[in-house]
């Protein structure tokens, strides 16, 4: 990667990595930005246009780097009748535009949906790893082998950082949420239950059929067919269909989870799922008589994603820690996104994300075209962007959605280094709609180009 930000990335086991002041970082990370535009502006072609546009041939500052990012939205920027049409040539192309290395050849013949596309570039050694997709098109996020073995590593180094919790391999996995079977999400779990799983008990899998790309493309598929008024009666039946069997397969998962929370109470748990999910397991762990004083006093619990807009009473988060016996400390909150490579954990005292040292956070304007003037000491809010330096697959640098606090002082944990404080928000929720200044015209190359 180059020298800096091998140094960088050197750090991702040590034990001070979140305790380094950004003062001693930014010069450091500086030149390991333009080390990683050094290495991709001849092969991201999408990443090449922005430096043309910006007329940058090298980076020497962060506010260089800013011009160079790239919007979350510009893995959506495949035409959606491509996918709908399964143009899979196309689709190809366009990964192509955003790959750090050049698409190995797939066979196209007899591809049955996006599940089988993706399963055929995972074969050649590309991981596509999506978004949910749930109220619009799935974001498609291309990486390398080498980003996987990062992610391996990097999930089991943030989760015993933020709980305190050692791989020990002496827990029984309880997952009680439903996961999307993407590559990064499966190499996550993976790694999670080889390091922290007790090889002697089976992990607890959330019952409910398995969350795929083609899976929740279709049901999109059929809302906005809907929504539009071109849906036929089949499609409809269909749609409703669909949405009964998975409330269905849903609502007996949340009472066969709590059957087996209550049969493994006993055991040493490491629990993972979301709120939503987590909360309807505990009520009905609650209403069949157990609570704290049952189960084994050092679990811990994985949080993984918000609230995704369920609506849950004040007290949710210490209503699943009572219930499940989960002590202080050994709660696991990590600040992540599929777009990055790495986690941002939080710590156990002062309520706050730490950002690792190979990840760059840059505070940008609402419309996330320039650095929020500051003086990298103190507290500033606005756009989140990041630099992820691990990368390897792709570009390392994404405007965000979300509104943070970046902290660039010391945390009442200990840690010196950069953190963000526990008030994230969409600007989505916040304004009802997001535009990035910069989306546009990286949409129409894209486009232009696949």
């Amino acid at each position: 990667m180059g020298e800096a930000a091998d140094r960088l990335t050197g750090l991702a086991s040590s034990d001070y990595r979140f305790n380094i002041p950004y003062q001693e970082l930014r010069a450091l990370q500086v030149e390991a930005l333009n080390e990683r535009f050094q290495e991709n502006k001849g092969t991201i072609k999408l990443l090449a246009h922005r430096a043309r546009e910006a007329g940058l041939s090298e980076l020497n500052s962060v506010e260089d780097a800013v011009q160079l990012l790239f919007p979350h939205t510009a893995y959506k920027s495949y035409p959606e009748n491509w996918l709908l049409e399964e143009r899979w040539d196309k689709l190809t192309k366009w990964l192509s535009t955003i790959s750090a290395h050049p698409i190995r050849p797939i066979d196209m013949e007899d591809i049955s949906d996006v599940d089988d596309w993706i399963d055929r570039l995972q074969a050649v050694g590309h991981f596509i790893s999506c978004s949910s997709g749930t109220t619009g098109k799935s974001a498609m996020l291309i990486a390398s082998q080498k980003d996987m073995d990062w992610s391996k590593a990097d999930t089991v180094n943030v989760f015993s950082w933020g709980s305190g919790v050692q791989p020990r391999r002496d827990r029984k996995i309880m997952g009680l949420a439903p996961v999307a079977k993407v590559p990064k999400n499966e190499i996550i779990g993976e790694a999670q239950r080889q390091a922290f799983g007790d090889p002697t008990k089976e992990a607890f899998q959330y019952p409910v059929p398995a969350i795929t790309v083609g899976s929740l493309t279709r049901m999109v598929v059929l809302r906005k067919a809907i929504a539009d008024g071109t849906a036929r009666p089949g499609d409809i039946a269909e749609f409703d269909e669909t949405s009964r069997q998975r409330q269905e397969a849903m609502d007996r998962a949340v009472d066969i989870a709590a059957d087996a929370m209550i049969e493994h109470r006993h055991d040493k748990l490491y629990i993972a799922g979301m709120w939503n999910a987590l909360y309807q397991v505990a009520r009905a762990v609650r209403e069949r008589g157990y609570s704290a004083k049952d189960f084994d006093p050092d679990n811990c619990i994985y949080i993984g994603g918000g609230l995704k807009r369920a609506q849950l009473p004040e007290d949710y988060q210490q209503f699943v820690h009572e219930t499940f016996n989960i002590p202080e400390g050994r709660h696991f909150q990590n600040y992540s996104m599929q777009e990055l490579n790495s986690g941002m954990p939080k710590c156990r005292e002062g309520n706050r994300y730490h950002v690792p040292p190979w990840i760059v956070p840059m505070i940008l304007n609402k419309d996330g075209d320039a650095l929020l003037p500051h003086d990298y000491d103190g507290e500033v809010e606005g756009r989140a962007a990041f630099f992820d330096l691990s990368l390897d697959g792709r570009w390392g640098g994404v405007i965000t959605g979300d509104r943070i606090s970046l902290d660039y002082g010391p945390c009442s944990c200990g840690s010196a280094g950069p953190s963000i404080r526990d008030n994230i928000a969409r600007y989505a929720d916040l304004e009802g709609d997001d535009k990035i200044g910069c989306a546009g015209t990286v949409d129409a190359y894209v486009r232009g180009v696949a």
